[in-house]
């Protein structure tokens, strides 16, 4: 709730840059407009730019503050920078247009309400639907913890970073905020994450996993510096940055295959050990040992003294009210009231996700079958993606100009979903269940990639209001947004005994959403444009955010191995200063405090 909190207060940091009435702006207190540049379709643009700001950007919408009240709507009207192509929102349009111009700052702290609930919606989609579908997938396919955990488990945990960049990514005024929030998230993650679980527990870190991990994330990040040093990339050099990753998962098998194989024949040298001493110190066994029972059979045992005496009997209308029930009874009464509030606020958005997305569970004994939801499911879930793919486009598409493409989905899934319904039964998963975590997986991608659109496409009006560059918005807002989720489960993680866990989870991570972030952004936009990416890169506070972050990998590659690997309370309050002043900087350079020679 605390960054709740902060979201609401953010307006009032802000309210200096804003207009109070149509006559009292100042336009010399914001961007003014710059030099004219060429953009790539020889179009001539204003270089929008603040006069005591390093930072520029080629967005012609930036220069709608420095105009008149009554002017701004035409100008966001007429603009091509100003239309919204990628959300179902045009906030700019709401901001100038709908909404009187007077009241700017109830606006704002209006998107940033939504801001926060766009926020919740990415993590709630990518823990309960994303994440155990992918989960499910990796168990189907038998794959080893390992490799699930660097493969299908990182892109459950990096997909709001993931797709939030490749949305961002799709309009070159907008890289800026995929930059911003990766580079960002990793600097908060490395610094203020990890800071928080050597104070919450200082423990020893396991040494080759750690400086593996360190030495993989220095390389996506001085190789993401150096195409942003040329502004440009090429496709060959965007596979080569992609298979960085697969190298990676190969390093991560191999080591994990080298430990396992050391592990085994060490034991097996302790076993024979052991037998030798107990052949050495046995003696006849007496009458009076009695066999241990394993815990199937205690299990089993349990389950026939305590169970139903008559097999019960449960109706289809209960399964599915049941199925739509989000809310653990138990849990409610351990949990905090802080917890209760948030919980009563997202049971409408869980219900609406528990209604669109399949989720198996391969722990459970029934797979989490739920056979009429399931059979809903084949209705609603392939409808949820025609409307929301693409920001809807597709939604009123016409089959060869007379039939709509949304009611041949309706009736595909309504054919799908009777014969699901009239050939399986309430108490048995059919074979082909696993089936339905594919499709789970398939929604909850597209429910998060719309979501990250809007996020961009929200942050980028602000950045209008507000006068601040895409990558200072991506660094804090967009990176904060993403990763307080990461920081929470971590921290809980070291309270409850697992720091190293936690510590794998802040390095491991990251590596997979720098990479996979920047490499499938850059390809998205290849393949849109049919040429090579050229990065805006927005000033000193683009190189401030990448040596920052580089800074901060180096100095724990050098640190904690002198520390013989022992993540100490001091080392937590020193990332956390680090971060502190990391951030006291960007924002000093984003307001013109720090030039460039």
């Amino acid at each position: 709730m605390s960054f709740a909190a902060f979201l609401s207060l953010l307006p009032l940091l802000f309210l200096c840059n804003l207009p109070v009435s149509s006559g009292s702006w100042d336009p010399g207190k914001q961007r003014s407009a710059g030099p004219a540049i060429r953009s790539s379709d020889n179009t001539t643009l204003p270089l929008a730019r603040m006069p005591n700001s390093s930072s520029s950007s080629s967005d012609e919408c930036d220069i709608v503050m420095t105009l008149n009240a009554t002017d701004r709507c035409n100008f966001v009207k007429n603009s091509a920078d100003c239309t919204n192509e990628d959300g179902f929102i045009n906030y700019l349009d709401l901001a100038f247009c709908l909404l009187p111009p007077n009241i700017i700052a109830f606006t704002v702290t209006l998107c940033l309400i939504w801001l926060l609930f766009l926020f919740v919606i990415l993590g709630l989609t990518a823990s309960k639907f994303f994440c155990p579908n992918l989960s499910a997938i990796s168990t189907s396919l038998h794959l080893t913890h390992n490799v699930a955990g660097v493969t299908f488990l990182a892109l459950g945990n990096g997909a709001p970073d993931i797709f939030s960049a490749i949305a961002a990514f799709s309009h070159p005024h907008t890289a800026g905020l995929a930059v911003g929030a990766l580079f960002g998230a990793g600097i908060f993650v490395t610094t203020v994450v990890a800071g928080s679980v050597a104070l919450v527990k200082p423990f020893p870190v396991a040494s080759r996993p750690f400086l593996r991990d360190v030495i993989f994330y220095m390389v996506a990040v001085f190789w993401t510096f150096f195409m942003l040093y040329r502004k440009t990339t090429t496709l060959g050099e965007i596979f080569g940055y992609l298979g960085l990753y697969v190298v990676y998962v190969l390093t991560v098998i191999v080591s994990a295959y080298i430990y396992n194989r050391q592990k085994r024949s060490r034991n097996s040298v302790v076993q024979d050990i052991q037998e030798a001493r107990e052949e050495y110190h046995s003696s006849d066994s007496s009458d009076d040992e009695v066999p241990l029972l394993s815990d199937g059979t205690i299990q089993d045992d349990y389950e026939t003294e305590y169970g139903s005496l008559l097999p019960s009997y449960t109706t289809t209308a209960h399964i599915l009210l049941s199925s739509l029930n989000p809310l653990d009874s138990r849990k409610w009464r351990r949990k905090p009231w802080s917890w209760r509030v948030f919980k009563v606020i997202k049971i409408p958005l869980e219900v609406l996700l528990l209604l669109c997305i399949p989720v198996v569970d391969p722990d459970k004994e029934d797979k989490n079958w739920r056979r009429p939801l399931n059979c809903l499911q084949l209705v609603t879930a392939p409808l949820v993606c025609v409307f929301t793919f693409q920001s809807g486009q597709y939604a009123n598409y016409m089959i060869q100009g007379q039939f709509p493409l949304w009611l041949l989905i309706l009736l595909m899934g309504l054919f799908l979903s009777a014969i699901v319904f009239f050939t399986t039964r309430n108490d048995c998963p059919p074979r082909y269940h696993p089936a339905f975590a594919l499709l789970g997986f398939v929604v909850s991608a597209v429910l998060i990639s719309a979501t990250a659109s809007e996020v961009v496409s929200l942050l980028h009006m602000l950045g209008v209001v507000w006068s601040l560059s895409n990558t200072v918005l991506g660094l804090t807002l967009l990176a904060w947004g993403n990763s307080i989720g990461d920081c929470f489960s971590d921290i809980t993680l070291a309270r409850q005994g697992y720091p190293r866990m936690a510590i794998a989870a802040c390095f491991g991570g990251i590596i997979f959403n720098m990479v996979f972030g920047v490499g499938l952004g850059c390809l998205v936009q290849m393949l849109k444009t049919h040429s090579d990416v050229q990065f805006e890169v927005e000033g000193l506070l683009m190189w401030i955010l990448a040596g920052s972050l580089g800074l901060s990998l180096v100095m724990s590659f050098i640190t904690v191995p002198l520390n013989r690997f022992l993540m100490t309370r001091a080392y937590g309050v020193f990332l956390l200063v680090f971060y502190c002043a990391f951030l006291l900087i960007a924002l000093l350079t984003e307001f013109g405090k720090f030039h460039m020679a």
